[in-house]
């Protein structure tokens, strides 16, 4: 059950009666201004109450909104964009978009994970999922970034990576596990942006950055809360308290050191200003390109290696005073 849906419909209530009145004053001779106001006022409260403190569980779901920008929402507000195809193996996966692009003054390569809003789209997209295909085309276009010296730009958005028979018998974890390794001793600029749902390996595929931004109301986590919850207890309507547990929200995440800058999202979500949050976005991008283009390259991979060495510490809970 999502919980964000009962704490919605006073606000899509109140949404309607402000836009009937809007509607209606334009027709009257009537001055309908003062109510108007009045509720727009009651309704910049309730929006206040509803989405200034969301829980772990609620802010999935914010993650998971169908009207969320995607993928190809930040993609459309780029300069230029020209979408590359394949693996050069076995095939296209839709799963997972990218090619060389412009923003500003930087030319680069954008990939990211496509998920869709309808079920249409969703089926041809296989829900953002992505096969080894996707991941071999998304290994494919970093190289091709080293190649032509462009920073790398990735978008995540992703449940995790498909889990299919055919998707582990083309070698999925291998897949994902050689896009590691590509990822990590790229020689150009990387940044990372998990814009929604940052789900498992799947997400970890595209994620190996110098920098890791994370939109407010997105999650990052090693499993989804239905998968954690029917791991933990066999119940996956324990999601809600596996979601607490799995401290996968932006804010845990930046304290632990894992992202490195949360970007603030409009009030109620990015899917009600989806304009704004991609204009955001992409300006934090472009700055954080400028910084990152300062680095020497010695410089740059040597930061990289150390950001992964510090992310954990180990502790042998077994370990008594004076043990040796």
């Amino acid at each position: 059950m999502n919980p964000l849906l009962e704490r919605e419909k006073g606000l899509l209530e109140l949404e309607r009666r402000i836009e009937d009145l809007r509607s209606a004053n334009e027709g009257q001779r009537i001055d309908m201004s003062a109510e108007i106001a009045s509720l727009e006022s009651k309704y910049r409260q309730l929006l206040a109450e509803v989405f200034g403190s969301l829980s772990p569980w609620e802010k999935v779901h914010m993650a998971r909104h169908p009207r969320r920008p995607t993928t190809l929402g930040y993609i459309a507000g780029l300069d230029a964009f020209d979408e590359l195809h394949g693996d050069r193996m076995f095939r296209d996966d839709p799963a997972i978009v990218g090619g060389f692009a412009r923003l500003g003054g930087h030319s680069i390569v954008a990939i990211g994970q496509q998920r869709g809003r309808d079920m249409k789209e969703n089926l041809a997209r296989n829900f953002g999922m992505s096969t080894p295909e996707g991941y071999r085309k998304g290994e494919r276009l970093a190289l091709l970034a080293q190649r032509f010296n462009l920073p790398l730009v990735t978008f995540v958005d992703t449940k995790g990576a498909d889990p299919g028979i055919l998707s582990e018998e083309h070698a999925q974890s291998e897949a994902i596990a050689a896009s590691l390794e590509v990822f990590a001793a790229l020689r150009v600029p990387t940044l990372c942006v998990v814009i929604g749902e940052g789900g498992s390996g799947g997400a970890l595929a595209l994620a190996i950055a110098d920098r890791v931004l994370m939109l407010e109301h997105s999650v990052y986590s090693v499993a989804s809360p239905e998968g954690c919850a029917a791991i933990l207890w066999g119940d996956a309507s324990k999601a809600d308290e596996a979601a607490a547990h799995l401290k996968l929200t932006a804010s845990d995440l930046r304290g632990f050191g894992i992202v490195d800058e949360v970007i603030p999202e409009p009030l109620g979500g990015a899917h009600r200003d989806a304009a704004a949050t991609v204009t955001r976005v992409l300006d934090r991008i472009g700055a954080v390109l400028d910084l990152l283009e300062s680095f020497s390259l010695p410089d740059l991979l040597n930061a990289r290696y150390e950001k992964y060495r510090r992310l954990g510490s180990w502790r042998d809970s077994l370990a008594t005073d004076g043990a040796p």
